[in-house]
């Protein structure tokens, strides 16, 4: 009998899946089921360079239409699935079919979290999370458009910055007092706040938010302390959830993520799950995590793949992430949540340094921008716990590859 292997989820995750699968030389059927129209496609282009105008729909894809043909991947888009049977192992979707599988992988990934305040229900009020969502911003972004951004994380910065460079009036409001306060220092919240009010974005921080308003369209935002702001249509960047409503109605088990170990199994070892709604264990960090990255779900997916093949594989790998605003590249490495010190190598004045951060002087995470060898450089020192000589790591003079 055919061995079956069923992927729920259809994002960069799932795409990767099945490319490794097929180079493992797994000779058996796929079946892969989306709830949108689109073969599994990489979302970080998404508010940069996709919302921008500057890539085709076809360039987001994970693998070219072809590819899937010739790799004989049965797909089923526009499909969702509404429950998973274990003990028969039969996938039930929404429009009553059945899938049998004899190994799963969920890639659910994750969904935005929404506002529930008076007027959220409006039309011209976005969130950015699939290709829908941005063709909706793109049509609303004309030259001169009045934009409210609720949330100066990666997400509200990065459409910041396109919307400013596509000539609109940009204004962004943020319940803390810095901008992305939840992913870096202090120092490069500054740099960034420096850099977006240079290019004429409004930022309004330690702000909250009380409610939108509009006959049947949005035009104004009100604030919580009481500011009035006009718009032509809003985007709200305030995080994302991870969707385990699936594995945790079939009795799997979920912790802020479906809870896998480090070959990503779930506690069914016939089901594997991927990406964004995984919460995994990382050894560099001795610690339970659930990762919003596509280097993450690229390297779970492959991990999860080579071991459904029979090739062993463990995940333990040092997180990274990027951010691309206006001419600045922020690569991160690494998780700075718990530094006790910051080390700054380079001026920011530049616009190219790094911030490093340590916890009991070992080294947990780096910010580069557009300092590419400091970001390459500092994975290897972090996934070795290195503790090195603050005054050494703050010389830009000396490579960081030197220093471990």
């Amino acid at each position: 009998m055919t061995e079956t292997i069923a992927i729920v989820g259809a994002g960069h995750a799932a795409g990767q899946a099945i490319a490794t699968l097929r180079q493992k030389k797994f000779g058996g059927r796929i079946v892969l089921i989306g709830d949108e129209p689109y073969l599994p496609y990489q979302r970080p282009p998404l508010s940069k360079k996709y919302l921008a105008g500057e890539l085709a729909v076809e360039r987001l894809y994970v693998k070219p239409a072809a590819f899937y043909g010739d790799a004989q991947i049965e797909l089923r888009l526009n499909t969702r699935v509404s429950d998973v049977d274990r003990s028969t192992r039969r996938l039930t979707t929404s429009n009553g079919n059945e899938v049998a599988y004899d190994k799963l992988i969920l890639a659910t990934g994750s969904r935005v979290r929404k506002l529930q305040v008076e007027g959220c229900e409006l039309e011209g009020i976005h969130y950015l999370r699939g290709i829908a969502d941005v063709d909706g911003i793109r049509a609303a972004a004309s030259k001169g458009a009045r934009v409210v951004i609720v949330g100066a994380g990666y997400i509200g910065l990065e459409v910041a910055a396109v919307c400013r460079q596509r000539g609109l009036d940009v204004t962004v409001i943020e319940m803390a007092d810095r901008v992305l306060s939840r992913v870096v220092s202090t120092q490069v919240s500054d740099f960034y706040q420096r850099t977006h009010a240079s290019h004429g974005v409004k930022l309004l921080l330690a702000t909250g938010l009380s409610g939108f308003h509009g006959n049947g369209k949005v035009h104004s935002v009100n604030t919580g302390d009481g500011q009035v702001l006009a718009a032509d249509f809003v985007v709200i960047g305030v995080g994302i959830l991870p969707n385990v409503e699936l594995a945790e109605s079939a009795g799997l088990e979920v912790n802020d993520g479906i809870v896998v170990n480090d070959k990503c199994q779930t506690s069914d070892s016939n089901i594997y799950a991927v990406g964004d709604c995984t919460s995994h264990p990382n050894a560099i960090y001795d610690t339970q995590l659930r990762l919003e990255s596509v280097h993450n779900a690229v390297e779970q997916a492959k991990t999860a793949a080579s071991n459904i093949c029979g090739v062993e594989m463990h995940y333990a790998q040092v997180p990274w992430f990027w951010s691309d605003q206006y001419d600045l590249k922020l690569q991160i490495a690494g998780l700075s949540q718990g530094y006790d010190t910051t080390i700054l190598r380079g001026n920011p004045e530049s616009a190219s340094f790094s911030c490093l951060y340590l916890k009991d002087g070992i080294l947990i995470a780096v910010d580069a921008i557009n300092s590419p060898k400091d970001f390459l450089q500092s994975k290897a020192l972090i996934a070795a716990r290195a503790r090195i000589d603050p005054q050494r790591l703050a010389n830009a003079n000396v490579a960081l590859k030197d220093l471990g």
